[in-house]
């Protein structure tokens, strides 16, 4: 007998159990066994199924019986109103680009790429060598794992090969999320401001209001922050840290140029703060590459972030918060509170993938695919939905963001194009203040790629559709 025979016994008893009281009892095993032809094994295979469905229970040695099915019941929930009292932010809800949608639709609203660009084959073999290792029942050091923090260190050395971090000041965190809770946490604090760019990505917004600290939005764009209006906010509101994404920045894509760059830096010194880098795209640059930095300083204003959740797994989160001097030391507190440490398996997993000698094979791959889906999106929305405005083309990352004409009914845009087999994201939600225009995010590297040009016909007709 095969796991066919098995399920066709489930599939059968399921179907006598709908009319069956409940309490009623099974035949026997040996009684099934008789009934279907069918092997001990398969017949116990079978039961085993329905009691992981919750049709049966087994008692030992007195039966198997169907059970009860719960009645529902009417619940009231609303004394939580007054208890829980105003969330504080809207992102407390759950966030568009984390919706699961069904394989039928063209998915352009989540930050995270397609299984076809991450390496799977990579990642099944570093697990299956773990699995042979004593990090199956290790525990690491709260830090992290001394190869894994040594190779994010490495990675920040300048192409002249000067150490701009060693692996002490990395702290190995459960993901870019958990570390930006720790970031702002620690170095910020609750009630305090803490600056970000706007728009910015949404992830952080949600984590700066769990850190509970203020937010005060600086304008970004195409090319990254103002320094001077930087500099303006830092001196009107005393805060201490500002929050940006230099590299291929979500939902803009925004590179910031090295001058820039430089400027910023120099008004994070002048104003004895911090710089909370995001470095969460880059290992996807496309045509150019990410300059962290985190590289350039020296004194320990810049604090890094990045994850290899994005570029190796989802199934893998992985990230490293780089900090010197005391703001390490306070970060490491609070990830012990936190988290206690991340995973044995999953930092060494991560490390076997990204010292592997395929991993830039892989990444050389990855960054041509993306060029591809990116040059395809923009012209199908060029042909196809010229109402769509793309703001700029990035040069790395994972999204188009892209405006509206100021008259767009937006949620209805979205819910149009959701109905339609289009699920696209809500610009307003990268928004740390109120949103400045109508804007949408689209993921160049999400499936079916081959579909962008229909998705941009049908977000053309929604948005001519609902614009005044």
């Amino acid at each position: 007998m095969t796991d066919d025979s098995s399920s066709r016994i489930a599939a059968a008893l399921r179907e006598w159990i709908g009319t069956a009281p409940a309490g009623a009892r099974l035949p026997t095993s040996r009684e099934l066994v008789a009934q279907y032809s069918a092997s001990p094994v398969t017949v116990q295979k079978a039961l085993r199924s329905l009691s992981s469905q919750g049709l049966v229970e087994s008692m030992p040695g007195v039966g198997t019986f169907v059970r009860a099915t719960p009645v529902a019941r009417a619940s009231d929930y609303g004394w939580q109103t007054a208890a829980l009292g105003s969330s504080g932010h809207r992102l407390l809800r759950r966030p568009g680009a984390l919706q699961f949608v069904s394989n039928n639709v063209v998915a352009l609203h989540s930050g995270y790429p397609d299984p076809e660009l991450l390496p799977e084959r990579l990642v099944r073999s570093a697990f299956a060598r773990a699995a042979r290792t004593a990090a199956l029942v290790g525990r690491p050091p709260t830090a992290g794992v001394a190869e894994l923090q040594a190779w994010f260190a490495a990675e920040l050395a300048t192409p002249a090969g000067i150490a701009a971090a060693t692996p002490r000041d990395v702290v190995i965190t459960p993901g870019s999320q958990s570390g930006l809770v720790t970031a702002f946490r620690a170095l910020v604090g609750p009630g305090r401001p803490l600056l970000l760019e706007s728009p910015t990505y949404w992830g952080a917004i949600l984590a700066a209001t769990k850190a509970g600290v203020t937010m005060v939005p600086v304008p970004s764009g195409p090319d990254g922050p103002d320094p001077e209006v930087l500099s303006r906010t830092f001196a009107q509101t005393g805060a201490r840290a500002f929050y940006g994404q230099p590299s291929f920045a979500s939902p803009t894509g925004a590179l910031w140029h090295p001058g820039l760059t430089s400027r910023i830096l120099d008004t994070v010194r002048q104003h004895g703060a911090f710089l909370i880098e995001d470095d969460s795209a880059h290992d996807f640059g496309i045509t150019a590459e990410p300059q962290p930095v985190a590289g350039r300083d020296d004194d320990g204003h810049v604090v890094y972030l990045r994850s290899l959740t994005k570029s190796v797994s989802p199934a893998i989160r992985v990230a490293a918060l780089i900090a010197r001097g005391p703001a390490r030391d306070r970060i490491l507190v609070d990830t012990l509170a936190e988290s206690m440490y991340v995973s044995t398996v999953l930092q060494t997993v991560a490390l076997d993938v990204v010292t592997h000698p395929a991993w830039r094979t892989h990444l050389r791959r990855v960054r041509h695919q993306l060029k591809t889906r990116r040059d395809l999106l923009l012209t199908s929305l060029r042909e196809h939905a010229p109402a769509v405005q793309a703001e700029s083309v990035p040069r790395g990352g994972l999204n188009l963001w892209a405006r509206l004409p100021g008259t767009t009914d937006l949620p209805q845009v979205i819910r149009d194009c959701e109905a339609a087999g289009v699920v696209i994201g809500s610009g307003d939600e990268w928004f740390p203040a109120e949103p400045t225009g109508r804007f949408i995010r689209l993921n160049y590297a999400g499936p079916n790629p081959g579909a962008y040009p229909e998705a941009a016909r049908v977000i053309q007709d929604a948005v001519v559709r609902n614009s005044q």
